[in-house]
């Protein structure tokens, strides 16, 4: 019987109990051939080199509708009795699985009609309408978009497509495990993003069923945004404990009630879900971008993060040869810019001060002087004279500059500091 690791405990994980069975995913691939794209497998040097590991990326962010998310819903929707599809299907999303169910309905000539929150990115919405689909724009929040599909459901009788929560969304998502499994043979460790833990579920379903045919155990490691991170409390408690707040920029993770399906999948067969900080997902996403050249929405960046940030090989010592899933490549560029921003910052190559100076001449000067002797550029100064906090005589001055590094960052403080400046980093 297949066991598995997690938090150090011997876990029995009986596969035949689970909702979800191996030879359904296997069924899925079946159906998804000629469908969704085979995605390649990319490895990144720069990462190998850091880790000290082989490291490859699961290329999903190429994937037709930008995401995994196509996979599932393909398959959901295509074992849909011919009255349901009749009926047409609905569905609640802030982005990927609203491409996801639009792509499919279009291919199977379903009717689709998807709700998405006020605020969802307008580039996601367009995308989603020119996959055929009808956007309604509801609520504030997902759920409060999913709340009006499930009522739209009710009163119509089309069939309501779940994100996560659904055996046949899981066995679709699945089938990534298999890819990977036939794309790198020998690999040791997966690492995964996970909201409401279809992808995760799936995939290690797929990985654990094919453990005794490898004749090796294979870690599987889910991650998670720190600020929305409902599957650490919830597998410590052992039922679904739902967080009160969630905020984080990888929108397509932010979920926050794990599945019910996908936990009692997960607690037996994942062996940890790690998290990661905002800055750590910033920093994830400007490296694939600038070193492996990859667009990646920062959902798809996670389990980057928690490679880069160190703890993961704290916690295990030698990972072995790595796969991570890029869930997604679905990004607003507007939140590109910002994520950038907040990147570049983290790894030190931007930095933003305040200060307050004597309203006198040549103050901005012996700055600039200071700043240029330094070796960093400025980017951007915000000079202001008027302000509630201002004291007559007093200016406020804002500057930005390119940086190369943490190290050069303190540099620069220190050097104004030493001239009697007391500059305040914004970030």
């Amino acid at each position: 019987m297949p066991t598995c690791e997690r938090n150090g405990l011997n876990v029995n994980a009986p596969l035949d109990d689970l909702p979800v069975t191996l030879s359904e995913i296997e069924s899925a691939a079946e159906l998804l051939t000629g469908v969704i794209e085979r995605t390649p497998v990319a490895h990144s040097r720069a990462l190998s080199l850091k880790l000290g590991s082989e490291v490859f990326f699961k290329c999903e962010n190429l994937q037709r509708s930008g995401s995994f998310k196509a996979r599932g819903a393909y398959v959901r929707m295509a074992k849909l009795s011919e009255a349901e599809k009749a009926h047409g299907v609905v569905a609640a999303s802030a982005g990927n699985h609203a491409q996801g169910v639009a792509m499919a309905a279009a291919k199977l000539g379903i009717k689709a009609r998807i709700y998405m929150p006020l605020g969802a990115a307008l580039p996601k919405i367009t995308a989603t309408r020119d996959h055929g689909a009808e956007v309604e724009l509801h609520g504030t929040t997902v759920d409060e978009a999913l709340s009006e599909a499930k009522r739209y459901a009710e009163a119509t009788g089309a069939v309501f497509v779940h994100p996560f929560d659904n055996e046949d969304i899981i066995a679709g998502q699945g089938t990534i495990g298999l890819e990977i499994l036939e794309q790198v043979p020998d690999v040791d460790t997966i690492i995964v993003g996970v909201g409401g833990g279809g992808l995760l579920a799936g995939l290690s379903t797929a990985v654990r069923a094919k453990e005794a045919q490898l004749g090796k155990k294979i870690r599987i490691i889910g991650v998670q945004a720190e600020h929305a991170a409902a599957y650490p409390l919830s597998l410590a408690a052992d039922a679904l404990v739902p967080l009160k707040k969630v905020s984080t920029i990888a929108d397509g993770i932010a979920v926050g009630r794990p599945g019910q399906l996908p936990f009692s999948i997960i607690k037996e067969l994942v062996d940890d879900v790690a998290t990661v900080s905002e800055d750590d997902i910033a920093r994830a996403l400007i490296f694939l971008m600038e070193r492996n050249k990859l667009v990646v929405e920062p959902a798809g960046s996670v389990p980057v993060a928690a490679l880069m940030n160190g703890k993961l090989k704290e916690e295990y010592g030698e990972l072995g040869t790595v796969v991570c899933v890029l869930s997604g490549g679905n990004i607003d560029p507007m939140l590109m810019l910002k994520v950038i921003q907040r990147g570049l910052s983290a790894a030190g190559r931007y930095m933003t001060i305040k200060m307050m100076l004597s309203d006198r001449p040549g103050e901005l000067a012996t700055i600039s002087r200071i700043i240029s002797e330094n070796d960093a550029n400025v980017t951007g100064v915000d000079h202001t004279r008027v302000g509630g906090s201002l004291s007559m005589g007093d200016v406020s001055i804002t500057i930005d500059m390119e940086t190369n590094g943490t190290e050069h960052c303190n540099r620069v403080i220190s050097a104004l500091e030493e001239e009697g400046f007391r500059p305040i980093i914004v970030y």
